[in-house]
């Protein structure tokens, strides 16, 4: 089932990593996890930006006209999908250095319902003040980091040790593929796609 796990993620999340082990639903609730959840952020940013405007220190806010915030949150949410599929193969890719050996399908539900909490903390885009975002941010990201901690030794079946250094080599590739996402922003910015503000 769609979203099905994700009230057992922030109740009894040990619990829960089991429960999806056991059952591991296929690849097709995995994808529709993904594409449905993902489309919090880019939603939440479009709104934020078109009709409460950003408010960056002291001054006005400031707004994006419809068609440049549209643009922007579709190549968000291009981004988030890509990135989580990418996670996933990373994930996948390192397994056997640490005696694992799960399928893509088990990778992709560790990356999938460990971004879960850093994309719902986007409905703080409602209160778009860089203060609270980023306050929001960081607990998405405790959260997000936390999950896949409790996560990779139940999902890869390896011990709790080796696990810790599984999963803090994937938060590494998490933040490598963010600098990614980031620096590619930013020359697409140069190259004349950024955004149009609205006056």
């Amino acid at each position: 089932m769609i979203l099905g796990h994700l009230f057992g993620l922030y109740a009894h999340p040990k619990q829960e990593w089991k429960t999806i082990d056991k059952e591991h639903e296929g690849i097709g609730s995995s994808i529709s996890h993904i594409l449905l959840i993902a489309l919090l952020p880019s939603a939440f940013a479009y709104i934020s930006s078109v009709f409460i405007g950003w408010r960056i220190g002291v001054g006005e806010p400031l707004f994006l006209t419809p068609t440049s915030a549209i643009g922007m949150s579709v190549a968000m949410y291009c981004a988030l999908v890509a990135g989580v599929f990418a996670l996933a193969y990373l994930s996948y890719w390192m397994s056997h250095t640490f005696g694992s050996t799960p399928t893509y399908t088990q990778a992709l539900e560790l990356a999938a319902y460990t971004a879960t909490p850093l994309f719902m903390v986007s409905i703080a885009a409602i209160y778009p003040h860089v203060w609270f975002l980023m306050v929001a941010g960081l607990i998405g990201i405790a959260y997000s980091v936390y999950l896949l901690y409790t996560g990779v030794p139940i999902l890869m079946h390896i011990p709790e040790e080796r696990g810790f250094i599984y999963a803090s080599s994937i938060v590494t590739c998490g933040l490598v593929l963010l600098v990614s996402i980031i620096a590619s922003t930013v020359i697409l910015w140069n190259l004349g796609l950024g955004p149009i503000f609205s006056h």
